[in-house]
This record gives structure tokens, C-alpha cells and sequence, in this order.
């Protein structure tokens, strides 16, 4: 029961909407007061002052303000990283880890040595070509 509900949760499309959801909407606020707290000040004295603030421009009255963007791109960068770097390596390194362990099954068919068809691998005799076949080891 556990194991079922183990590779139901790590399934990569219930793991996509966790961290889409989840993650990501309690980490825009933590990321959005990070830039508004610390980056834009640094941004404005960079720039010399209040000018970061004022960044916008006008067209026939309707402004608009090119400071709001800039702060909206650098979070979303700052939380696609943590997401990616938190989240998805971790899940990733997982996954890998499970399917480490996985080996190939063991074949069930052998080519005729004869008229080189699919035959079962225990058959003696070729199905196709009716020519005798030996064990395993064809």
C-alpha cells in the first residue's frame, strides 16, 4: 500500500504541481520582499539615487512603469533557481537513486539460427523453419 502511494507521489507530473503550486506561491512572497527590501535599494544606488523608482514612461497619458518589471523578472529568476535548485535536483537524485537498483528482464525469445526468426527461448525446434535448435545457446 505504502509503495503504491510512494510512486504515486513521485511521479513527475504529481511532483510538477507541487512544486508549481505549493512552493512556488509561498516562496513569491518571501522572494518579492527580498527584492523589494534589498535589491532595489541597491539597484538605486547603482543608478544614482531615485532614478530606479521613477524608471517608467508615458504614452498619451497611460504610464508605464519599467521598475515593476524589472522587480517582477528578478523574482521570478530567484524563484525558478530555488525551485530548481531545492526541489527538482533533490527529486531527481531520488528517482535516480530508485531506479539504480531496476535490471533488464530476461529475454524470452532467441533467433533462429537458421532463418533468423523470433522463437521462444526454451524451443528446440524453429516454429518458421522447423530446423532443430539448440537449448539457450542459439
Amino acid at each position: 500500500m505504502l509503495d503504491g502511494f510512494k510512486k504515486f507521489i513521485l511521479r513527475g507530473n504529481v511532483v510538477d504541481m507541487a512544486v508549481g503550486v505549493v512552493i512556488g506561491a509561498a516562496f513569491a512572497s518571501v522572494v518579492t520582499g527580498l527584492t523589494k527590501a534589498f535589491l532595489n535599494p541597491l539597484i538605486k544606488l547603482v543608478a544614482g539615487g531615485e532614478k530606479f523608482s521613477s524608471l517608467q514612461f508615458t504614452i498619451h497619458g497611460t504610464v508605464f512603469p519599467i521598475d515593476d518589471f524589472i522587480n517582477a523578472c528578478i523574482s521570478f529568476v530567484l524563484i525558478a533557481a530555488a525551485v530548481y535548485f531545492l526541489v527538482v535536483l533533490p527529486i531527481n537524485a531520488l528517482v535516480a537513486r530508485m531506479h539504480k537498483s531496476d535490471k533488464p528482464a530476461d529475454p524470452t525469445t532467441k533467433k533462429c539460427p537458421e532463418c533468423l526468426s523470433e522463437i521462444p527461448i526454451d524451443a528446440r525446434r524453429c516454429s518458421h523453419c522447423t530446423q532443430p535448435v539448440m537449448g539457450r545457446a542459439a
